[in-house]
């Protein structure tokens, strides 16, 4: 009995020490701020721009990161997905020099409910569509005003992407265009399509597992896409099969380990990251399943660009090229990336890059 209680108290000892040790080297990458942007040579780049900030944006405080090899360049807001997902801690891994912000400053903003801006004080009526615009708003008239520019860019990536077409729709004097990436259009329908290939596929390399899981889903049920599909079926099979996040090489226990160790959040904001996902997802999810953007937004006064995944069905890239085709602007483009799924963005980041400043090059030539 002592032997068993002397091995029980090692175990429960290690145990703790292991947590310990993880509990400090989380800290110790938990500095709450960000790396100043670095050359090729790994030298500072002289009056970068590598900022956090937070600021009132319609009652709350929110939270947001500018990043600039030259604060003078042209402005892009960047609206991340999820809803509830900031980007940056996501993905700051796959960057390389070659990144947007040798050509821009970019603010990367973490919304209402989500990351830096998550709190428990946050009234759950504001988590609307409706007050989603006014803040991309408020936040757009912070950056023009900071970076005395007339009008920026704006950029929204997947849920970012559904924001950005409702934000250019009321407010098109703000932006010099807009950049969807992974342009959600009618997601309902989208869900369907990715249901229907990710059952097929299954059934062809004999996925037994995932063929039962799939049949389980309804997906003619008046609540499909249920959250509870959405994450346990759906994404994890999404990754698995190369048609989700990203194409190749996508774990969710590396993303959540990129989050833990980004240094520009603080512990405690790490720890609102999480909770803001699943919080930004409950209130807001509805409102891109029951939007069908095919119906009511197809006319800007702004230049509209798409740039899309040729194998992404988290967003579908055939519904995404159906929307482009009867959309009305003073311009519009649609680039299609051959390599990549959800997130071209940091898939052919190099490519991505030059998409963006070939399409700034061409507006501020004319």
């Amino acid at each position: 009995m002592k032997r068993i209680i002397k091995i029980f108290g090692i175990t429960i000892s290690s145990v703790i020490g292991v947590l310990l040790i993880g509990l400090v080297v989380l800290a110790i990458n938990s500095p709450g701020r960000l790396k100043q942007l670095k050359d090729k040579e790994g030298n500072v780049i002289a009056d970068s721009l590598a900022e956090k900030q937070f600021i009132e944006i319609n009652g709350i405080q929110q939270g947001f990161f500018l990043r600039s090899e030259n604060p003078e360049n042209p402005v892009i807001l960047f609206l991340h997905g999820g809803p509830g997902s900031p980007e940056l801690a996501m993905f700051y891994q796959y960057e390389t020099n070659e990144r947007l912000e040798k050509h821009f400053t970019v603010c990367y903003w973490d919304q209402r409910g989500a990351g830096m801006s998550f709190s428990n004080s946050i009234e759950i009526n504001t988590m609307t569509l409706e007050q989603m615009v006014e803040d991309t708003r408020q936040i757009t008239e912070y950056l023009k005003h900071r970076f005395n520019k007339e009008k920026i860019y704006l950029m929204g990536h997947s849920w970012g992407s559904f924001l950005g077409i409702k934000t250019i729709e009321k407010y098109p004097g703000n932006y010099m265009a807009y950049i969807g990436i992974g342009q959600v259009t009618n997601q309902l329908e989208s869900e369907k399509l990715a249901y229907d290939y990710m059952l097929q596929h299954a059934m062809e390399i004999g996925d037994k597992s995932a063929v039962r899981n799939l049949e389980k889903v309804n997906k003619n049920a008046f609540d499909f896409p249920t959250l509870e599909y959405i994450g346990n079926v759906r994404s994890p099979l999404m990754n698995k099969y190369g048609i989700g996040v990203i194409r190749d090489n996508f774990s969710m226990a590396g993303l959540v380990k990129d989050i833990l160790f980004f240094k520009g959040y603080t512990f405690s904001e790490k720890l609102k990251f999480i909770r803001g996902m699943s919080f930004s997802l409950e209130h807001l999810w509805d409102y891109i399943i029951e939007n069908n953007l095919f119906e009511p937004s197809i006319l800007f006064q702004v230049p509209v660009y798409i740039i899309h995944g040729k194998y992404d069905y988290q967003v579908s890239y055939a519904l995404s090229r159906g929307y482009f085709e009867i959309i009305e602007a003073p311009g519009k483009s649609f680039f299609a990336f051959e390599e990549s799924a959800h997130s071209p963005n940091v898939e052919e980041p190099e490519k991505f890059v030059q998409v963006v400043l070939n399409i700034a090059l061409q507006l501020e030539n004319n």
